[in-house]
C-alpha cells in the first residue's frame, strides 16, 4: 500500500512540465534563476546568437547564455526563429510549455507549438505600457505604481490572456537601475508561482479588455537617443521624471553654452527638484557657486544636478565636476 507521501510523490512527477525558456538581458537571468532553484525541469534555453562587440569585435554573448552555461542547460541560439532546423529542433524536444523573458517577438508557429502554451513576462501591469520599454515609461511619466504581469501569447504585442500580476510600488529615489531590479526579482517569482498554478491547474486566465474599461492606456515605446535630450521649457518635475526614467543608461543629456563658445555636453545620473511652484521667465538659466550646486531653470522650478559625466569622462558628483571646471558665469543649458 503506498504512503500518501509517496502518491504526493507520483503526483508532483506526473505534473511537472517541460520547460523552454526564451530570453537574452540580465532581466531575464533572474527569472530563469529561479525556475533553476525551484528545480523546474528546464529543457533548454534559447537566447539571442553571440555578435561582436567592443572595440576588438570579439564575440560577446547574452546574459541568459553566460548563465544557462554555468548550469549546464541545453542551449539555442536561432538566427532566424522561423528556420526549419530550429522549428524541427523545438518540436523534437517536446515541452509542454514555454516561458518568455524579454525576447524577441516569436512567430505563431513556435508559440502555439507547446500543449501548455506560450507565456510572457512583462514588466508593467498590463494592459498598461504595452511594449519595448515598460519601466522606462512608467518612470518618465511619473507613475507611483508599476508591476508585472504573466500572460499567454496571442497575434497582437501584449494583448494575451492575462494569468497573474503583482503590483509594485514606485518610491521617489526610483531610477530605472533600481526599479529594473525590483521588477526583475519579483517578476522572476511571479513566474515561478504561475509555473506552480499551471502543473497544479489552477490557472484562471482574463482577459485584458476587462481592466481597460474607463482607463487611459500608456504605451512604452521604444527608447531611443534623442528622447533623452533635455527639453528646459518642461517643469521641473517632468524633466527629473525624464532623467530617472533614463539612468543609468541611456541617460538624459544637455549642452552648458557659454561665453565665448566654451560648451560643455553632460550625461545627467541624477538631480533633485527646487522651488516647483516657480515659475521662471529664462528656463535653461545656469546657478551655480563653483563648488556645491549647479541648478537650472525650467519653465517651473530649478533642477538640481547632483551626478553626471562630461562627454569623454567619467561619472562624477557635482562637486567633482566644479572643482575641474571653471565658474559657469552666464552659461545656459540647451
Amino acid at each position: 500500500m503506498p504512503t500518501l507521501q509517496k502518491l504526493w510523490k507520483q503526483k508532483e512527477i506526473r505534473n511537472k512540465m517541460k520547460i523552454v525558456f526564451f530570453g537574452t538581458p540580465d532581466f531575464a537571468v533572474g527569472t530563469l534563476k529561479a525556475l533553476i532553484e525551484n528545480k523546474k525541469e528546464v529543457i533548454a534555453v534559447v537566447t539571442a546568437p553571440d555578435k561582436p562587440a567592443g572595440r576588438g569585435r570579439q564575440l560577446s554573448e547574452s546574459a541568459v547564455k553566460t548563465f544557462a552555461v554555468k548550469q549546464h542547460l541545453n542551449i539555442l541560439q536561432p538566427e532566424k526563429l522561423k528556420s526549419e532546423e530550429f522549428i524541427h529542433t523545438l518540436k523534437n524536444l517536446n515541452a509542454d510549455l514555454f516561458i518568455v523573458v524579454a525576447f524577441r517577438m516569436l512567430p505563431e508557429i513556435v508559440w502555439k507549438m507547446p500543449a501548455r502554451g506560450t507565456f510572457n513576462l512583462h514588466a508593467s501591469l498590463l494592459p498598461q505600457y504595452r511594449g519595448a520599454a515598460p519601466i522606462n515609461w512608467a518612470l518618465i511619466n511619473g507613475e507611483h505604481t508599476t508591476g508585472v504581469t504573466t500572460f499567454f501569447l496571442k497575434h497582437e504585442i501584449d494583448t494575451g490572456n492575462i494569468i497573474d500580476q503583482k503590483e509594485v510600488k514606485i518610491l521617489p529615489e526610483d531610477n530605472l537601475g533600481s526599479l529594473y531590479e525590483k521588477l526583475m526579482n519579483i517578476g522572476a517569482e511571479l513566474v515561478v508561482k504561475t509555473v506552480n498554478d499551471l502543473e497544479a491547474g489552477e490557472v484562471k486566465t482574463f482577459e485584458q479588455t476587462k481592466l481597460a474599461e474607463g482607463k487611459t492606456l500608456y504605451h512604452a515605446p521604444k527608447i531611443f537617443k534623442e528622447l533623452g535630450k533635455i527639453n528646459w521649457q518642461k517643469d521641473a518635475i517632468s524633466i527629473h521624471n525624464l532623467i530617472r526614467g533614463l539612468s543609468p543608461y541611456p541617460t538624459a543629456y544637455t549642452e552648458l553654452i557659454g561665453e565665448p563658445d566654451k560648451n560643455l555636453q553632460i550625461k545627467i545620473f541624477n538631480a533633485e527638484t527646487l522651488q516647483t511652484d516657480v515659475l521662471n521667465a529664462s528656463p535653461g538659466k545656469v546657478y551655480s557657486d563653483g563648488k556645491n550646486y549647479l541648478h537650472i531653470d525650467t519653465s517651473k522650478g530649478k533642477i538640481s544636478i547632483l551626478d553626471l559625466q562630461l562627454s569623454g569622462k567619467k561619472r562624477m558628483s557635482i562637486q567633482e565636476f566644479l572643482r575641474g571646471t571653471p565658474l559657469l558665469v552666464d552659461y545656459k543649458a540647451f
